[in-house]
């Protein structure tokens, strides 16, 4: 090999420096689900936030103090009942709830996911809310009026309708 020979090469220098952009393959399925993972945060916590779901965060609250409350019979009766009326009140609206009582009343909870209140256990909350002090069935209240909270206003169904 001869000097002349390589001084006719060009001087060493290194490769210029990437561009940052456009980003690599990679960052664009980075930046992808990033936004996908976002935009299901945010609509898991505006579904979270629904008021259907504070009402009902808020009537399974009460019903546990009610049933680590010392009450029994009619005020424990009583109480359910109360619950469960303003519970059926602020999800479907006076117009569907207000003039429901008796058996009718009981349909609508049965309609609405509570299958237990149509049957005994409805008919004794009933009677021992408005006076009759007989059979006082407090764990199968609070079962049931429970099961009409948790169901009630699912799929949007609104019984009476």
């Amino acid at each position: 090999m001869s000097a002349s020979w390589l001084s006719q090469l060009a001087p060493a220098h290194a490769p210029s420096a990437p561009g940052w952009w456009p980003p690599a393959p990679g960052w664009w399925g980075v930046a992808f689900l990033s936004v996908v993972l976002a935009g299901a945060l945010i609509a898991a916590v505006r579904w979270w936030s629904l008021p259907r779901h504070r009402f009902r965060r808020a009537a399974l609250r009460e019903l546990r103090r009610i049933r680590g409350s010392a009450m029994e019979g009619p005020a424990a009766a009583r109480a359910i009942e109360n619950l469960l009326r303003r519970y059926a009140l602020a999800l479907y609206g006076r117009e569907v709830v207000a003039r429901l009582t008796g058996e009718a009343w009981l349909e609508f909870a049965s309609a609405a996911g509570a299958e237990r209140l149509s049957g005994e256990a409805g008919r004794t909350l009933l009677a021992a809310a408005f006076g009759d002090s007989g059979q006082a069935d407090r764990e199968d209240w609070l079962t049931a009026a429970a099961e009409f909270i948790r169901r009630a206003g699912q799929g949007g169904a609104r019984p009476g309708r």
